[in-house]
């Protein structure tokens, strides 16, 4: 690391409960969902230096777009105009993405990589942002993204954007699985949601707060607390809990995603379920040889070469340096 660039670890989030509440005026749905960082990261470097006033993305994963349409992209562009002052100094930014988290995913993986130029280039202009001014930032790039900041354990309501931290759970692993040929596209997810079950929605302001408030002191919440506590005498209720409302759409659409979430399940994991969108399933682990025993059993149910799996860790952070200093 230089003084004028640095490189960040751009950690994927898992969903372990997403529930949608109801519409907003904006036209997104209102989620309750509980987000939480694992340790499949990417490594996002950016530069600044004097010169034209450019922005450039390098990155050689052939789906990841290396121009304007890339979130990362548009997180510094959202940056110099934030802050001419520091564009001003050092115009001219690079950003380097070295991909791990699969692309399309459910994982957060492009909300990550942005949230890491926001956070570089607040330490390379030394512009001095807090935490929470930095989520403000990302609220207006992506409903992830504001959480990537942070990570953790975290209570999001709102779109996505709106987060109250939970007691971080370290001891816990997941394994990972996606066809490497199948992506689902989350507008069309939210548009069927709604077409199927608009009916349920909470249609005015303080029912909608109170099925966030059922949330924020119902039984997953209960659960993880004592998790971060270290008490696992009731860990095998966490497979009840999980809750993925996206769920009711998208596996009776996509065959291959369910016969995948049968499979996990096969394995007795402590819980298993889509993430977010999709297409990614994940299954839940007690520790990082059960989930090695997890994955060994899956691929070899699911040969398929298009299926690529991975273990994780749960982690306590978010963005943060590649020298392992959490920022």
């Amino acid at each position: 690391m230089t003084a004028n660039s640095l490189s960040l670890w751009t950690p994927a989030k898992v969903n372990l409960y997403l529930e949608i509440v109801g519409d907003r005026p904006d036209g997104f749905h209102e989620l309750s969902t509980i987000f939480q960082s694992i340790g499949l990261m990417d490594r996002v470097t950016v530069a600044v230096k004097s010169g034209p006033a450019a922005i450039s993305v390098d990155c050689a994963h052939p789906l990841v777009p290396n121009d304007h349409t890339n979130l990362a992209y548009r997180a510094a562009e959202l940056m110099a105009q934030a802050f001419p002052e520091g564009a001003d100094r050092q115009s001219t930014i690079q950003i380097a993405i070295a991909k791990n988290i699969p692309v399309a995913a459910g994982l957060a993986g492009g909300s990550s990589n942005a949230a890491a130029v926001l956070v570089g280039l607040n330490m390379l202009w030394e512009l001095g942002l807090t935490r929470q001014e930095l989520q403000d930032l990302a609220a207006k790039l992506g409903s992830d993204t504001a959480f990537c900041i942070g990570g953790g354990t975290a209570l999001a309501t709102g779109r996505g954007e709106v987060l109250d931290s939970l007691p971080c759970i370290s001891d816990l692993w997941v394994v990972l699985g996606k066809y490497d040929n199948l992506s689902i596209s989350t507008p069309w997810a939210y548009k069927r949601y709604r077409e199927v079950f608009e009916k349920e929605y909470a249609r005015d302001q303080d029912t909608q707060t109170s099925r966030h408030d059922q949330v924020r002191s119902g039984a997953m919440v209960r659960l993880l607390s004592k998790l971060a506590k270290g008490d696992r005498h009731n860990l095998e209720k966490i497979r009840a809990l999980l809750r993925n409302d996206l769920e009711r759409v998208v596996l009776p659409d996509y065959d291959q995603i369910q016969k995948l979430r049968e499979c996990f399940l096969g394995q007795t994991p402590l819980g298993a379920m889509m993430s977010g969108s999709g297409p990614t399933v994940f299954g839940i682990a007690a520790n990082g040889a059960n989930a090695k025993l997890i994955k060994s059993a899956v691929r070899q149910y699911m040969p398929d070469p298009e299926l690529s799996l991975w273990t994780a860790p749960f982690i306590a952070q978010g963005v943060h340096l590649a020298s392992d200093i959490s920022v």
